[in-house]
């Protein structure tokens, strides 16, 4: 297996909770995850199911923190959006992008592929 492509992001969207997990491809486990479902994320969103982007943007925010505190937010971190768009649905394609924007943000070395262009997007 190629170590190109060796931390991955995984969602998981659900109608009423966000889950993003980052998978080593290399030892087949999570490394880094973060989740809606938390006590203290889920008590900081005051919106409720009416705020599902903002709770998105919230859990990216988490996983970023994280990986900067398990030294991994400089390697690249593989997502494929288009993928993960069609497979939650078009609906949640804003909560998908949240994620994405959220890690990217906060300084994260994400790199998007999509279809078969595995150049990293600045």
């Amino acid at each position: 297996m190629s170590l190109a492509k060796r931390y991955v992001l995984r969602l998981f969207i659900s109608l009423k909770y966000v889950t993003a997990n980052v998978v080593d491809r290399q030892s087949g486990r999570i490394v880094v995850t973060a989740s809606s479902v938390e006590k203290p994320l889920r008590d900081g969103l005051e919106c409720g199911r009416t705020c599902n982007a903002k709770a998105a943007a919230a859990v990216g925010e988490v996983l970023a923190m994280r990986l900067k505190v398990d030294g991994l937010a400089r390697e690249p971190i593989h997502a494929a959006a288009a993928k993960e768009v069609e497979k939650k649905g078009f609906k949640n394609r804003t909560k998908v992008w949240a994620i994405l924007n959220a890690l990217r943000d906060h300084g994260v070395n994400l790199r998007i592929d999509d279809d078969g262009d595995h150049r990293p997007h600045v």
